[in-house]
């Protein structure tokens, strides 16, 4: 029994790991708050990523025409770059899905946010987003952090059947909320 032990972490490690953005809570209704903008609070950067479904490298792709990435001198190799870091986080967002369904189901709209709090709180972080099936219908996600002080990174993912059914996100915006308060904010261009 005792030479055991020494095989519980690597089973443990073996587990799948469950994403932040697993355990968002979503809300049946979304209820305004006051705003009480607070410095101790911020929003340091905002990640958005669009991940489509990967089509097979001998099928056809329908409707949409290739774009080749070039061009001269040093704007041919910042695009390089980009290409990698983005083909990077399509293998990132797509590990372990083996099949087709597990593709499709993980094909979406990823939002992360990093923020900061610079004194102890009881933070909720919600994300409010319109999709464009829905148009002015406003959805939301919250994740919980007690007691929370220093730098975070809130991950939310709106994927497989809700993002096929209702669409494209065209407006989001991000809230940190202590006390029922707004005390900062993120948006999008489009949020009203």
């Amino acid at each position: 029994m005792r030479r055991l032990f020494w095989l519980l972490p690597i089973l443990l490690s073996a587990l799948p790991v469950a994403r932040a953005q697993d355990h968002a809570r979503v809300l049946t209704k979304v209820i305004p708050l006051p705003v009480a903008l607070d410095k101790d609070f911020q929003f340091r950067k905002a990640k958005l990523f669009s991940l489509g479904v990967v089509q097979e490298a001998n099928a056809p792709v329908k409707g949409k025409k290739r774009k080749e990435i070039g061009g001269t001198g040093s704007s041919r190799a910042n695009a390089a770059v980009a290409a990698a870091s983005i083909g990077f986080e399509t293998a990132y967002r797509n590990f372990g899905a083996v099949t087709s369904l597990d593709k499709r189901e993980r094909a979406g709209d990823y939002f992360d946010f990093f923020w900061r709090a610079r004194r102890r709180a009881d933070i909720t972080v919600r994300f409010e987003y319109r999709q464009s099936v829905l148009r002015a219908f406003v959805q939301a996600r919250e994740l919980d952090y007690p007691n929370a002080r220093g730098s975070h990174k809130s991950e939310f993912a709106i994927v497989g059947d809700h993002y096929f059914d209702d669409g494209d996100i065209i407006a989001w915006r991000c809230l940190l909320i202590a006390d029922g308060k707004i005390v900062a904010e993120k948006r999008s261009f489009l949020w009203k």
